[in-house]
């Protein structure tokens, strides 16, 4: 009997450990994505840059149609980008931090029973979250250029006066990501993992730098290498697959309601609207529409806790998907298979 109560204690311990570092682990991702959102907002910002055609528009040119044009892509462009990026950064950072987190509890309790060489050392570790950087850099510059084009077909030959509401805006957007993710709905297998359209833009879609250099290759390369390709298994899972849908129906979803308030009806069109829906009551110019699409950026990439980022974080099947990597990850029996 006591043998029995004494190692039921030991495993009620070891689970409250394993959950209070699982929480607070998560507590570090909620920050981490936070404390990047201002990169990803700058690095958008320098390749999207609206500020330089609205500052040229205050001169009065000739060609100011033609600026208009090109203001009306990049404003687009740029919040719909802002929304995918901040989304991958969300569940591609659960990911990567629970990953590395089931390890890190591994590694600690190994080191508590006989100090075993540890699955993740620190260099391994940075080495492996700096990949990361793919997102922020040519994954997000790949991501411009495929939705500039989506932008392009489905609002380009748009007038500048012609007038959309609420409805008809968030059918544009449905549209544009239909030509963005059209190949997600064939459901491709690329052999027997599912393969995730978007997900050449978390992760480079050749096997890791690291990789070529296999004369050369450290213990510790051998390792991040092996987190790497973990992380692409589980990106072209369909659980993955599902939660950054979620994320970026919800992401959308919030784009639309931030731009709603620029659509309220005045109270003499309440009165005359009858049982006519608000979304499609208010119409406005695509003209007045670019600058307000265009100011979306800072409140979709906000380090200050904006709805839109809290929206993402507090999401159950975010915290659901985020609890089944940690655990496949951080128990060993899970890890073996």
């Amino acid at each position: 009997m006591k043998e029995i109560q004494e190692r039921e204690a030991a495993e009620y311990i070891a689970q409250a450990r394993r959950q209070y570092h699982f929480e607070s682990n998560q507590r570090t991702c909620n920050m981490t994505v936070l404390s990047m959102l201002p990169t990803l907002r700058d690095a958008l910002m320098y390749q999207l840059n609206s500020e330089s055609l609205t500052s040229l528009l205050k001169n009065k040119p000739t060609n100011k149609l033609e600026i208009w044009e090109d203001l009306k892509i990049i404003s687009f462009t740029r919040s719909i980008v802002a929304v995918y990026s901040t989304c991958m950064l969300v569940v591609l950072l659960r990911v990567q931090l629970n990953i590395i987190g089931g390890y890190i509890y591994l590694d600690n309790a190994a080191v508590c029973k006989n100090g075993t060489t540890l699955l993740a050392p620190p260099e391994v570790q940075q080495q492996y979250l700096s990949s990361i950087q793919h997102l922020l850099g040519d994954g997000l510059t790949e991501l411009i250029t495929v939705v500039k084009k989506a932008v392009q077909s489905i609002f380009g030959s748009i007038s500048l006066k012609h007038a959309l509401s609420l409805l008809d805006l968030d059918e544009k957007l449905k549209e544009v990501r239909r030509i963005i993710e059209e190949t997600e709905d064939k459901l491709l297998y690329k052999e027997t993992k599912y393969q995730c359209v978007l997900c050449h833009y978390m992760m480079p879609d050749e096997e890791n730098p690291l990789a070529s250099q296999a004369n050369g290759l450290t213990e510790k390369d051998v390792t991040t290498i092996k987190l790497l390709n973990e992380t692409r298994d589980m990106l072209e899972s369909p659980d993955f697959n599902r939660v950054l849908n979620s994320c970026l129906n919800r992401g959308f979803s919030r784009l639309l309601d931030n731009m709603a308030e620029f659509f309220r009806p005045t109270e003499q069109e309440i009165c005359h609207s009858d049982s006519m829906s608000s979304l499609s009551s208010v119409s406005l110019p695509l003209a007045k529409i670019i600058p307000i699409i265009n100011g979306q950026i800072h409140s979709v990439c906000s380090e200050t806790p904006s709805h839109f980022v809290q929206d993402l974080l507090m999401m159950e099947q975010v915290k659901d998907f985020a609890a089944n990597v940690y655990e496949a990850f951080s128990t060993p029996q899970q890890l073996e298979k």
